[in-house]
C-alpha cells in the first residue's frame, strides 16, 4: 500500500529552489503568464528568495514530501519609497498540479502572510493569455480589476495585455 503524503504549505527552502525553477521555466517556455523570455536558473531564484526575504515578505511553497508542486511569494510592486505598502504577488503551479485547489491554499496563506508583514495593498498583474484560471482565482479573493494595459507584451509571436488586480489588506 503507497502512503500518499498530505500537500503542505511551507515557506521556501533552499532545498526548494531547484524545483521553483523548473516549475518557472515551464511557463517562461511554455505560456505567456510570464514576460521572462528565458528561464531563470537556481542561482537567479536564490537572489530573488534572498531579497524577497530581506523586505520581510513571504515566499511560499506547496509540497508533497520533497516535490515542489507550486509557488507563491510577493514583491514590492514598485521600488520607490510610497510604494512600500504594497506587493505585487505571483503564484505557480506545477502544470500535473493544477485543479486540485493549491492555488487557492497557496493565495490563501500569501494574502495572510503579506497582511502580517504590513503590506496594505496587493496587486496581481495578469497576462491575458486566454486561460481565466488566475483571473478567477484571484477573483475568488476578492481582488477586484483595476484596469488592463493593451498590448504591453511581446511573446510567442503575438502581443498580450495585461491585467491589473487588486485587493485591499488589512
Amino acid at each position: 500500500m503507497t502512503h500518499i503524503q498530505p500537500t503542505q504549505i511551507q515557506p521556501l527552502s533552499e532545498a526548494d529552489l531547484p524545483g521553483v525553477a523548473e516549475i518557472y521555466a515551464h511557463y517562461v517556455t511554455e505560456s505567456v503568464a510570464t514576460f521572462d523570455e528565458t528561464p531563470l536558473d537556481t542561482e537567479a531564484w536564490r537572489l530573488k528568495a534572498a531579497a524577497i526575504a530581506e523586505a520581510g515578505l513571504p515566499f511560499l511553497v506547496a509540497k508533497e514530501g520533497d516535490q515542489v508542486l507550486g509557488f507563491a511569494y510577493c514583491g514590492r510592486y514598485r521600488p520607490k519609497p510610497a510604494y512600500r505598502h504594497t506587493v505585487e504577488d505571483t503564484i505557480y503551479l506545477s502544470p500535473g498540479a493544477t485543479g486540485r485547489g493549491l492555488g487557492r491554499r497557496l493565495l490563501g496563506e500569501l494574502i495572510s502572510r503579506a497582511s502580517e508583514a504590513g503590506a496594505r495593498q496587493m496587486i496581481a498583474v495578469i497576462a491575458d493569455g486566454g486561460d481565466p484560471a488566475s483571473l478567477k482565482l484571484h477573483a475568488a479573493f476578492g481582488f477586484a480589476e483595476a484596469g488592463r494595459l493593451r498590448s504591453v507584451g511581446f511573446k510567442h509571436g503575438r502581443w498580450i495585455d495585461t491585467i491589473l488586480y487588486q485587493l485591499e489588506l488589512g
